[in-house]
């Protein structure tokens, strides 16, 4: 098992940066595909990036592609989202997950262990 614990949420203006940052403890980090996903209250989860193992491939959702950047340092256990140049309707609850399969996983049921998520509010 792998623990998933997310941080780095917060308050930030539109145009501005934002890194949320997600540590790993348990079963070693480096043998998931981990991943990132967001949700509004009242609405499904929805997948935003993905990464592999070793980090050397990433996948985004056409809406984040070229806004955010997902990437992992496995020595530090760690997973991140760069948000870049956010907007408000970026505005969400962001849970990093972990996946045990062996190929691009961007559904909810491909992941087998979730964080508790981190709240992201983007001002205009």
């Amino acid at each position: 098992q792998v623990q998933l614990v997310e941080s780095g949420g917060g308050l930030v203006q539109a145009g501005g940066s934002l890194r949320l940052s997600c540590a790993a403890s348990g079963r070693t980090f480096s043998s998931y595909r981990v991943g990132w996903f967001r949700q509004a209250p009242g609405k499904e989860r929805e997948f935003v990036a993905h990464i592999t193992k070793s980090g050397g491939t990433t996948y985004y959702t056409d809406s984040e592609k070229g806004r955010f950047t997902i990437s992992r340092d496995n020595a530090k256990n760690t997973m991140y989202l760069q948000m870049s140049s956010p907007k408000p309707e970026d505005t969400d609850v962001y849970y990093c997950a972990a996946s045990t399969q062996y190929t691009v996983v961007v559904f909810i049921d491909g992941y087998d262990y979730w964080g508790q998520g981190t709240q992201v509010t983007v001002s205009s």
